[in-house]
């Protein structure tokens, strides 16, 4: 069995992971240009981790200007085969309160600027999103949270929007109609790539309010989302320190390490060279 490289995209508050050993800044280049910052690897808890800060250090990109494309590409190129999201959510739900953690298995999209996948431009390829997240990555990552002494929940609906607002009471009712749990705005392009790049996804939500439906409690502020954040970053960075041990003595037998095996419908013949170059370390193995 291999050893697993696990990386891990930091959101709002999340811009660095403790305890990192024998540190290497990494700068990429990807078909898709520039990733939203430095790639840091090194070893946590005895596992190789890739980190990378989502919106950059000083928090600099806006959630519909990342390059989700080649964030993930990077951190394929990097070796990465689990891949966690750590992001700011609101809480949908009565009982899902501010410092609770979510990992989702589902995901509604009301995003529409950003490029959502890998193929195109003369190559066409499908794949299956009925289930977005690596049940087997989700199920470690919460059993890790559990062991940080987070107050841990598997499994909801994760409503992502395209902001960089947050939303309208007419809509935060809407979204609660459609019995979502938690809204915020960047892990479904994420999901959607890293299912394409053949890497295992999960997301490990930081609720920190209840949006503006909640008639009990102020509307969603940055400031009051910095402040949970805040209080709850540690607890995360320790649920990846315990993810790290968790995925070395594992193997992927899910869908994920070969989510492309018939997702490609182009003719073999017909697919442009530039195409087939700049996407070979995903499709490489399938031409």
């Amino acid at each position: 069995m291999s050893e697993p490289v696990i990386g891990v995209i930091g959101g709002s508050g999340f811009y660095s992971i403790s305890g990192l050993e024998g540190l290497e800044q990494i700068d990429l280049d990807t078909p898709f240009g520039a990733p939203s910052d430095t790639f840091y690897r090194g070893r946590l808890g005895g596992a190789r981790v890739v980190f990378l800060a989502r919106h950059g250090r000083g928090h600099r990109i806006a959630p519909s200007e990342l390059n989700y494309r080649a964030n993930i590409y990077g951190m394929k190129q990097l070796g990465v085969e689990y891949l966690v999201s750590v992001s700011s959510a609101g809480s949908m739900r009565e009982d899902l309160h501010p410092g609770d953690f979510l990992v989702p298995d589902q995901f509604i999209d009301r995003t529409f600027k950003r490029p959502q996948s890998f193929f195109g431009n003369g190559l066409v390829g499908h794949v299956s999103l009925a289930d977005p997240m690596c049940p087997d990555l989700s199920a470690a990552l919460t059993a890790a949270g559990q062991e940080a002494g987070a107050r841990m929940r598997n499994g909801g609906v994760y409503l992502c929007i395209e902001g960089p607002q947050f939303s309208t009471r007419a809509e935060s009712n809407l979204y609660r109609s459609w019995n979502v749990d938690v809204i915020s705005m960047t892990a479904m392009q994420e999901a959607r790539l890293a299912r394409e790049a053949e890497l295992c996804y999960a997301v490990m939500a930081l609720v920190t309010d209840y949006d503006c439906w909640h008639h009990e409690q102020r509307e969603v502020d940055i400031s009051s989302v910095l402040r949970v954040l805040n209080e709850n970053v540690a607890t995360a960075q320790r649920a990846i320190a315990k993810l790290a041990p968790k995925l070395e003595r594992t193997s992927r037998t899910c869908v994920c390490a070969h989510a492309l095996k018939d997702a490609i419908i182009t003719d073999r013949a017909m697919i442009p060279r530039k195409i087939a170059a700049d996407l070979n370390l995903l499709i490489g193995k399938y031409l």
